[in-house]
């Protein structure tokens, strides 16, 4: 599990921040996206498919997250 940061940038669009890794990405799909229930599977622009445990959205935020499968795999 990592930490991440999730905040909406000036476009809208949700980033994506893990600090140990120095990574910022987009996300460019999730697998829950409603204002009551967001999360799940996370899409981010490198490829990467991360899981964050379904919720409310709450941005920002920090949550734990854990990676599923990398884009480069």
């Amino acid at each position: 599990m990592a930490k991440v940061m999730l905040r909406e940038n000036d476009e809208g669009k949700i980033l994506f921040y893990v600090a140990k890794k120095d990574m910022e990405e987009i996300i460019s799909g999730l697998e829950f996206d409603s204002d009551e229930k967001w999360g799940g599977n996370v899409n981010l622009t490198n490829g990467d498919v991360w899981f964050i445990e379904p919720g409310p959205k709450d941005l920002p935020n920090e949550v734990n997250a854990k990676i599923i499968s990398r884009g480069d795999d």
